[in-house]
């Protein structure tokens, strides 16, 4: 959109419907999106939120016939189907409104000022984001190390979105990359002399990142083309001159980013007061979430007891010295403790089961017990027979169990061990 050269220039009839669609298509998707980009936002999403839940439930049964009810909303996937019908109800409420409210108004007039006002809008939205999405880049919060779990499973197992986290996770650097990339076209956004800048650099990040979204699988893609949209029609207005910029080698002309101005001195001052306030406030908000974030989880967080791989020796059930025979479905491989309270077991035959693991360091006893079924729980006893040697024995199930295993010291994996080479005399991809 090429905003006309001067306030007095009337707008013609699709500038309008465009702009009055866009307004109202992106602030209803804030308002249902809000990402926690204003203070208490979050309290006040979770009060207005609930009535448009049944709102979307009557949409998708009686407006789009879905042959399934929604009984699951936004969560960690931001493409549900409660997400995809509140973007099909935003959208059709866009265009009705827009066509209504521009047909109806056939006084020439400008909307410079509304269009500035949207513009601020998306500034700061597409900013807050970009500065959550590489504050937990560069501290290695969103995508950890591969845990011992991710380590001994194949690639074949893992699903899309799983192989990106490994990518994603195994490089500090590439993290480094991407996150003050998203921090640098965030801080940018929110003045308006780099807005051009920052919106330019922050539609990289955001095709990027919506790349990733599309050809992993991973269930962030609406936010993440919403997100594309926000900065394409942030640079809208400077088309042509980036055009004669970048591509034809003709003069371009300054921006016109003078900002309208209360008539009252006060009015201005509180606007500028209350913008830097609100910097502060979500640089503040996002340095103290990282920091409390990484004593809980990623790279630098405290490792639960047990953390790694453990390879069994022997596993003798019921007096028994069972043999690892590959068929066998109940004839443990390994023990593998990745997170706080739960850990996997990998059978003989490949297969994995998921427990949950508690330890008790005064007792030297370890509850375990299914996740689809708390209520059957079995207290194994631990002890070290040697260096890097566990010994488990009790009662599994109606089965007595000794199981001896040993820890794998996990810079044996190739991904671990390989490091960084500034010279390779040859490829070496394995």
């Amino acid at each position: 959109m090429q905003l006309p050269l001067t306030a007095a220039t009337p707008w013609t009839f699709s500038e309008k419907l465009s702009l009055r669609f866009f307004l109202l298509l992106f602030v209803l998707y804030i308002f249902f999106n809000p990402n926690g980009v204003l203070p208490y936002i979050d309290i006040a999403f979770g009060l207005y939120i609930e009535p448009f839940h049944n709102l979307m439930i009557w949409i998708a049964g009686h407006v789009l016939k879905l042959s399934y009810p929604i009984t699951v909303f936004t969560n960690g996937s931001g493409d549900t189907t409660y997400d995809y019908v509140v973007v099909f109800f935003i959208t059709v409420i866009s265009l009705v409104v827009s066509v209504v409210w521009t047909s109806g108004d056939r006084k020439p007039r400008s909307l410079n000022k509304l269009f500035y006002w949207l513009c601020v809008i998306l500034r700061f939205y597409v900013a807050m984001t970009m500065l959550t999405y590489g504050m937990v880049k560069v501290i290695k919060l969103q995508f950890p190390f591969p845990s011992p779990a991710r380590l001994v499973q194949s690639y074949g197992d893992s699903s899309p979105m799983g192989l990106a986290w490994t990518f994603m996770g195994y490089s500090k650097g590439y993290n480094y990359f991407t996150g003050f990339a998203e921090l640098l076209g965030g801080i940018l956004l929110f003045f308006r002399r780099t807005t051009t800048l920052g919106a330019l650099i922050a539609l990289m990040v955001s095709v990027n990142i919506m790349a990733i979204n599309y050809c992993f699988d991973v269930p962030v893609k609406l936010l993440s083309t919403t997100l594309v949209l926000m900065t394409s029609f942030l640079l809208a207005k400077d088309f042509k001159r980036l055009m004669n910029f970048f591509i034809l080698n003709k003069t371009a002309p300054p921006a016109n980013i003078t900002p309208p101005k209360f008539k009252k001195r006060w009015q201005n001052t509180g606007l500028a007061v209350f913008k830097y306030l609100l910097i502060v406030y979500v640089l503040l908000l996002n340095i103290t979430g990282v920091i409390s974030g990484s004593k809980q989880y990623g790279d630098d967080a405290k490792k639960p007891p047990f953390y790694g791989i453990y390879h069994v020796q022997n596993f003798i059930r019921n007096n028994d010295t069972i043999a690892p025979l590959k068929t066998d479905s109940t004839r443990w491989d390994n023990l593998i403790v990745s997170w706080k309270g739960g850990a996997t077991i990998k059978m003989v035959n490949d297969s994995t089961r998921s427990f949950g693991f508690r330890p008790d360091s005064v007792t030297k006893s370890i509850v375990m017990f299914s996740n689809l079924d708390t209520t059957k729980k079995s207290t194994l006893t631990y002890s070290y027979p040697a260096k890097r040697f566990l010994l488990l024995a009790g009662k599994w199930n109606n089965d007595s169990l000794k199981v001896f295993l040993r820890k794998q010291d996990m810079q044996n994996f190739l991904l671990v061990d390989r490091g960084f080479h500034w010279i390779n005399e040859r490829p070496f991809n394995r």
